[in-house]
């Protein structure tokens, strides 16, 4: 696979981006509706085995083949173990030990973790952009976790799971970045999926009870329509591509939308408050989002039209 020059990033990146701050944003009140009623081990396997039916057949009738190449094989099961394994298992545990919509503001402080793997591991520089972004998505997340952190306190535990959760999916990042892939993202990121079934299952069934799917409401079903179909296969493949097309840090800064789509969703489908601290976290994050997506590229048009002159 051969990645795009920092001077000719795709439009498609932006557009995965966006869809994503709204697609992942939605899929927070979408799992507390199915969390509502599913046991979470139970959810995540099936979750899981979703996104792998969905992206391997995305594979096979998009590119002929959802087969991997020898050297494939095990780079993905080394990127399987942080995105999917580390990401689901953390945060399985996290979300029972915390509330979950706190809980998923922890995890999106992966940027600032992707940020520093990448470079480290993939010698990626970091600008005045990149930090400013980070200051202020970062700056964002505290105000919108604040009036929580007594939580915290009271549930260190799952406080560290969501950390290591961020983590691992951070690191999962970079080292997706970092190989030099044969076979299309939709094979990768489904196989990886797979892998994350095998392991997940095996733990649902001996730590829960195997869910009564009849006594589930029609808000439920709906809810795992969504995520079974938009967050697990159009996501998981809208985001490993995009870090296929960007640098790492970029990539990962761009999900920095998601947490707040998630509180404003929630708002609006399950009634939850919102209130000052997530306007000014929204209008923090969204400056964040300008530094490293839309002013560099604004720098080197008005540079090169200097230039010109």
């Amino acid at each position: 696979m051969s990645v795009a020059s920092p001077q000719a990033l795709p439009r498609t990146g932006f557009v995965l981006l966006a869809a994503l701050g709204l697609f992942w944003g939605l899929n927070w009140p979408g799992m507390k509706i199915a969390l509502a009623e599913l046991p979470v081990w139970w959810f995540r396997s099936m979750s899981v085995a979703a996104g792998a039916i969905g992206l391997l057949a995305i594979a096979a009738l998009t590119h002929g083949r959802m087969r991997l190449a020898r050297p494939d094989i095990a780079p993905m099961i080394l990127c399987a173990v942080f995105n999917i394994l580390g990401w689901h298992l953390f945060t399985g545990y996290g979300v029972a030990l915390m509330p979950a919509g706190r809980a998923s503001i922890i995890a999106f402080t992966m940027p600032v973790w992707a940020a520093l793997f990448s470079s480290l591991l993939l010698g990626e520089a970091m600008t005045r952009y990149k930090y400013a972004g980070l200051a202020m998505g970062v700056t964002g997340l505290a105000i919108l976790i604040g009036p929580d952190l007594v939580v915290l306190q009271e549930a260190p535990l799952g406080a560290s799971f969501m950390l290591c959760a961020a983590l691992s999916w951070a690191f999962g990042t970079v080292l997706f970045k970092k190989f030099d892939w044969q076979a299309p993202v939709a094979a990768l990121v489904g196989w990886q999926l797979v892998v994350g079934f095998l392991v997940i299952t095996p733990g649902a069934i001996l730590m829960e009870p195997v869910p009564d799917f009849s006594g589930l409401s029609p808000q439920a079903w709906i809810a795992l329509a969504y995520l079974f179909t938009i967050p697990m296969v159009f996501c998981y493949w809208a985001y490993f591509n995009v870090v296929h097309m960007f640098p790492a840090a970029i990539a990962a800064i761009g999900t920095l939308a998601v947490p707040i789509v998630g509180v404003y969703s929630s708002a609006l489908i399950l009634g939850e408050p919102v209130g000052w601290a997530e306007f000014v976290s929204m209008s923090l994050i969204c400056a964040a989002l300008a530094s490293v997506l839309i002013l560099p590229g604004l720098r080197r048009k008005a540079s090169d039209s200097r230039a010109i002159r």
